[in-house]
């Protein structure tokens, strides 16, 4: 195999796999929005999927799970619903596209080896796109309504506004890396594709066949 398409399937299933500790990051961290209030400087909120936490100057922490999923806002219920829904296609990627990689050795035939291995690459890319989007989805639903609050004009402006936290932008970067580790999979499957058909028909069966043959005497030779 080219060594170009070998680097190509490894930097997707890599960059896969950091997509996914991202998107998982993104799932657990408590601060999708941060806000802060001039009544109280010393105190920060955070708004997470599973839990709410304030933060003091001096370091405490106090965080406070939902009540129940009836409760939860519309957002942040589509958002936990998308997000899980985007770990599970990215970990199926990811375990369907590591035995696509050349390396990995699944069958002793050849041919049905490489259809197998193009197989899988090509689903697990296919599921990498598929959960870089439903992963961004819910980022940038979450930070559309934020700046929507933000610059409400019918809300006061002494009232406090919630604001990007940590957890959106690492948001946009597993669905980004999610993308590149999709397309670089799915580039590879093309690229193997083409260097088989552009590899030249196997002919040696065919002349050890000929070769295999007794020679046809005529019968002018026998005489």
């Amino acid at each position: 195999m080219d060594p170009s398409i070998q680097a190509l399937e490894l930097s997707g299933v890599l960059v896969c796999g950091g997509a996914w500790l991202c998107s998982l990051a993104t799932t657990l961290m408590s601060t999708w929005l941060t806000l802060s209030t001039d009544l109280l400087p010393t105190e920060t909120y955070e708004l997470g999927l599973w839990e709410t936490c304030v933060v003091q100057d001096l370091g405490a922490l106090e965080c406070r799970p939902y009540d129940g999923l009836l409760g939860l806002p519309p957002d942040i219920k589509l958002a936990r619903i998308l997000m899980c829904v985007t770990l599970a296609a990215g970990l199926l990627g990811l375990l369907l596209a590591v035995p696509g990689v050349d390396l990995v050795n699944l069958c002793r035939d050849p041919p049905e080896d490489r259809r197998l291995k193009r197989a899988l690459k090509a689903a697990g890319g296919a599921l990498c796109l598929a959960a870089g989007i439903l992963g961004l989805v819910p980022v940038s639903y979450v930070a559309h309504l934020a700046v929507l609050r933000f610059f409400d004009e019918s809300v006061p402006e002494v009232v406090p506004r919630w604001e990007f936290g940590d957890a959106l932008f690492c948001g946009w970067t597993a669905g980004v890396l999610h993308l590149a580790a999709g397309t670089l999979l799915l580039t590879s499957c093309l690229c193997l594709q083409t260097e088989n058909w552009d590899a030249p028909a196997p002919i040696l069966p065919l002349v050890r066949g000929r070769m295999g043959r007794p020679p046809i005497r005529t019968r002018s030779q026998y005489v």
